[in-house]
């Protein structure tokens, strides 16, 4: 069975534009794997983006949300399943995997993906 490092770099390989691919640990914030082609994408780059997708995905401010929006919702949690965040040159795609509900999936794309 391939490690997640593995699997991170079969789908920058194969996913036209990637940059880069990682999953992250929305529990603890740790970064399980990754592979990228960015050379400035260094270890401390790399947890800072993991730390700032779990603030997205379960911080202070979303939970504050999601709290009030299961109220109208019988009791809907963890509610948001995907984010998608550009700059001026790259997109982020990030998703919560199917089934493995703390386990976030991030793919960075140049803007010339279709």
């Amino acid at each position: 069975m391939a490690s997640i490092n593995e699997l991170c770099k079969i789908a920058v390989e194969e996913i036209e534009h990637a940059l880069a691919v990682g999953i992250v640990d929305l529990s603890s914030g740790l970064l399980l794997g990754v592979h990228h082609t960015i050379p400035y994408f260094t270890p401390n780059f790399l947890n800072a983006v993991a730390a700032a997708a779990v603030d997205m995905f379960r911080g202070q401010s979303i939970s504050a949300v999601e709290a009030q929006y299961s109220e109208s919702q019988s009791g809907s949690t963890n509610a948001l399943r995907e984010a998608y965040l550009g700059t001026t040159k790259t997109y982020h795609f990030m998703s919560i995997i199917p089934g493995k509900k703390n386990a976030l999936a991030i793919l960075i794309s140049n803007k010339n993906i279709s």
